[in-house]
């Protein structure tokens, strides 16, 4: 498959942070940064992105580069939040919000290398222009919109039994 070390690494370490937050997503209908898989999310996903950051399959600084930096930012800022803005509710609004969009964000590239790379010797699809990358992504995309619809009523209601 044409992997460094550094991509072995960066593989691993990034299934376990997706695995986390698909943990997350079914017991709690978030990535909930107090719990063990929601700092699995986390962690992973910092470690994940940082080491994209040496990667590169074409040379240079690159859109992958792109994703990593802003994903980064959005796990960063909704830590921030979590971490110091426990009393605020409308901090849970964009928490949630950013880890939600970190996921969909690290998504983008996980299905263009899986699809490009698998199964070995004929891979699903031949290079990220292929339409199956682009419906596999618009149906992410559509569950990101629906998730973070439910997510935001989810936590209005929450933020509602709290000033009771």
């Amino acid at each position: 498959m044409g992997l460094s070390g550094l991509g072995i690494f960066h593989t691993i370490i990034g299934i376990a942070a997706l695995i986390g937050a698909i943990v997350s997503f079914i017991k709690y209908g978030k990535i909930n940064l107090g719990n063990l898989s929601g700092k699995i999310y986390f962690y992973g996903t910092l470690v994940t992105s940082l080491t994209a950051l040496g990667i590169s399959k074409h040379g240079g600084f690159n859109p992958g580069h792109v994703f990593s930096i802003f994903i980064i930012i959005l796990v960063s800022l909704a830590y921030f939040l979590f971490s110091k803005k426990q009393n605020s509710k409308r901090a849970r609004y964009f928490e949630n919000f950013s880890l939600s969009f970190s996921f969909f964000l690290s998504l983008v590239p996980t299905v263009n290398e899986t699809f490009t790379r698998i199964p070995v010797g004929r891979p699903l699809a031949k290079d990220i222009a292929d339409p199956l990358i682009g419906k596999t992504l618009l149906f992410l995309f559509i569950l990101f919109i629906i998730g973070s619809v439910y997510q935001y009523v989810i936590q209005k209601k929450v933020n509602k039994q709290i000033s009771i």
